[in-house]
């Protein structure tokens, strides 16, 4: 098995796709105007219309109703990360800060108002688990 993506059901597709893609650098793919993924070396982030929910399950999923899930993506230097996010990420939950587990993490939420995680691991265990 092998984990590939995880996908975001939004009631605007464009305006999460958009801040994805401003967050992360990543230029995203279109299938349709419901459906978009943004493909990094290391996994998928799909962003889908609540319309695609009838293909699947209809009222299986609800659009920025996530209070459990936190969408992390590793960066290079998360406080240039943090310069770089504050003229456009309106909710900041938490500044970068050091964890307990060796990763400065800036944590913070899409305008669908799920948490999203930048991290970089600072610590030499935390350096090493993420090594390529």
């Amino acid at each position: 098995m092998n984990f590939v993506s995880i996908r975001i059901i939004t009631g605007d597709v464009a305006r999460l796709v958009d801040f994805y893609e401003r967050v992360t650098g990543v230029q995203a793919n279109w299938a349709t105007e419901d459906f978009a993924e943004l493909r990094t070396e290391s996994g998928t982030l799909a962003i889908a219309s609540i319309r695609t929910l009838a293909l699947f399950a209809p009222d299986s999923a609800h659009p920025a109703d996530n209070r459990s899930v936190i969408i992390e993506f590793l960066v290079n230097d998360v406080d240039r990360a943090h310069q770089n996010l504050t003229e456009f990420v309106a909710d900041v939950v938490q500044k970068p800060t050091t964890m307990p587990w060796g990763n400065r993490s800036l944590l913070f939420r899409d305008p669908d108002n799920n948490l999203v995680n930048f991290f970089t691991p600072v610590t030499p265990t935390a350096i090493q688990k993420f090594a390529r």
